[in-house]
């Protein structure tokens, strides 16, 4: 399929890139996008969440009442789950929520993603570009001009940019990434991909 090339004032430049049929147009795998976004997810998650047990809990060993002859339960110990301050019966512990997932899956749920978004229409193509300077207002301007500036987008380099990465930093609903970043969670949380013209090149190799 083709794409028309755009200019950072938003007009077409005359140009067409061709998008690889079997990168942009193939029929998605909804389980495999399922699965990465799951993954993605997971991994960002800290896993440091902890509850003191039993044995943890910092209290008197001292047991408490006499074992007979109270008219209830006996209780041993101040710091058993069945009191108020007492350790937490099959607490919390810090794991790893991470999981495998094998490189062609992943490159499957990439490739049905970005087909997603093809369909949707949600795609664009900009001629390389940088900034002199770092300048917020010179990234909301190019997002202006290709309309996508009250829309989340998500703007791939093909080779890392510091000025450019730097303008949009403040931005909350655009972020920028290099090729060799994109994820299925992040072009699929994204309303709009922006590739830029060098870009294209890097993804189709990698997905091919």
């Amino acid at each position: 399929m083709e794409i028309a090339v755009l200019d950072i004032k938003g007009k077409e430049t005359g140009r067409k890139a061709k998008l690889s049929d079997s990168v942009f147009a193939i029929e998605p795998n909804e389980h495999a996008v399922y699965l990465d976004v799951k993954q993605y997810l997971a991994n960002q998650r800290q896993g440091t969440h902890k509850a003191k047990e039993r044995a943890e809990i910092t209290g008197s060993t001292r047991k408490i009442k006499k074992q007979k002859g109270t008219g209830t339960a006996r209780a041993g110990s101040i710091k058993s789950p069945v009191f108020r301050g007492g350790g937490r019966i099959f607490g919390p512990r810090p794991k790893d929520y991470g999981f495998k997932l094998n490189k062609n899956l992943k490159r499957l749920a990439r490739k049905s993603a970005l087909s997603m978004k093809a369909n949707d229409k949600a795609i664009l193509v900009v001629e390389d570009f940088s900034f002199d300077t770092p300048k917020t207002r010179n990234f909301i301007e190019v997002l202006q001009a290709l309309g996508i500036e009250t829309k989340k987008s998500l703007i791939v380099l093909g080779d890392s940019n510091k000025n450019v990465y730097l303008s949009s930093r403040n931005l909350k609903t655009s972020e920028v990434i290099t090729s060799s970043e994109l994820s299925t969670y992040k072009i699929l949380n994204a309303n709009n991909v922006v590739f830029l013209e060098g870009s294209l090149e890097g993804i189709e190799s990698k997905l091919s």
